[in-house]
């Protein structure tokens, strides 16, 4: 996994709550084994008409938040059914955080193996943020070596976040990473018991 350490990207708000993961990536569209090429369906009943024209209308579809990678939105994102599919979606399409008031349990979850920062501030937080990021051009840094969201207009908060999450992520580090960083041990491990023939 790319480590995440301070990152500094454009802002697009999604002012919606309860934002599940059919919504994120819709179920037609999971049938790819690897992980990469969702991000152009991220979003797709809200970007798209039945006759696979774009609306218009939804916001990451608007010039003023292209080539955004930070997504500030309500309350209860990612919720609904476990689908890692919906964090590849977000990363494929160029996100590298999103900065909501509460998540899914396993949406966070599954953020966390692939790499992708969930930040949750306060509900009052949030709402600042998508006010600001409203303009468009909005800049916000994620530093998660201070565990802080900050802007150049004044905007400071401090987030919370699990140490041994905060430590995957800083480093890089998946499950197999982990595993891996006792590569020696396991390999002295099985010179020791060799496979019966």
């Amino acid at each position: 996994m790319k480590p995440f350490t301070v990152h500094r990207g454009l802002v697009a708000p999604l002012d919606r709550v309860n934002v599940d993961t059919d919504q994120i990536i819709p179920k037609q569209f999971l049938k790819r084994i690897e992980k990469t090429g969702f991000g152009q369906f991220l979003f797709y009943d809200w970007r798209f008409e039945a006759d696979g024209k774009k609306t218009g209308s939804f916001v990451l579809d608007e010039p003023r938040y292209a080539g955004v990678s930070i997504l500030i939105a309500g309350k209860n994102f990612g919720c609904g059914s476990s689908r890692e599919h919906a964090v590849w979606a977000l990363s494929d399409f160029g996100f590298r955080a999103v900065i909501s008031s509460s998540f899914a349990d396993i949406f966070a979850n599954n953020s966390t193996k692939n790499g992708f920062l969930t930040v949750r501030l306060t509900e009052r937080e949030t709402a600042e943020l998508m006010r600001r990021a409203s303009q468009g051009g909005y800049e916000l840094t994620i530093d998660l070596q201070k565990c802080e969201v900050r802007d150049d207009q004044g905007f400071h908060a401090k987030f919370p976040i699990d140490e041994f999450v905060r430590h995957c992520l800083l480093n890089g580090l998946d499950d197999i990473g982990l595993t891996l960083q006792h590569e020696a041990e396991i390999a002295a491990y099985e010179a020791k018991h060799p496979a019966p023939l």
